[in-house]
């Protein structure tokens, strides 16, 4: 478990430092999008990474492992866009992004470890195919809550949705780094 929470904290940080530099560079502009704009992003992502899988064949040149990169941070986003809501003030200073940054993946990342715990790191034996399908998954739900007003009856919530797919996230980027998966 030890080498899986200093991998888990080196892809965070390869995720977190993209995330700042795009912050310095466009600000905070994506405060400008309602919880069905992020999960269709997300969604756009994973299904690149479903094409990619069933084509083998790239041309845009990114590759996999970069649109698992991008679900990890629009998953942040989601989490603090429902955290502050959208009456808070649109532009976050840097400072400010990496300490709502800093305080979501901390909140993935505790999810990670007890569900790691219960699950005995069963995500290690999974394919690259069932991350995408899962968060294709997650995805749907979180369309079907928002359609449901953000309601669930029994279900787990849309936060919830955003965690497993930073996770997930973070784990086909370790299988990639691993060569488990290729990217």
């Amino acid at each position: 478990m030890a080498a899986t929470n200093e991998q888990y904290d080196g892809e965070v940080k390869t995720c977190r430092d993209i995330f700042l530099q795009k912050t310095r560079d466009y600000g905070t502009s994506w405060r400008v999008l309602r919880m069905i704009s992020i999960a269709d992003q997300l969604y756009i992502k994973a299904k690149r990474i479903r094409t990619l899988q069933e084509t083998r064949e790239s041309k845009v040149g990114e590759d996999k492992a970069g649109e698992f990169r991008a679900m990890v941070n629009y998953g942040v986003i989601g989490l603090i866009q429902g955290a502050i809501g959208p009456e808070a003030a649109e532009e976050l200073s840097v400072a400010e992004t990496a300490k709502w940054y800093d305080e979501t993946i901390a909140l993935a990342r505790e999810t990670m470890t007890r569900k790691n715990h219960d699950y005995g790191e069963a995500w290690r034996e999974m394919s690259q195919e069932s991350f995408a399908d899962l968060i294709l998954m997650k995805l749907l739900r979180i369309r079907q809550i928002l359609a449901n007003d953000g309601k669930t009856l029994i279900s787990e919530g849309i936060d919830s949705n955003f965690i497993d797919i930073i996770n997930y996230s973070l784990f086909a980027l370790i299988l990639i780094r691993e060569g488990k998966h290729t990217s």
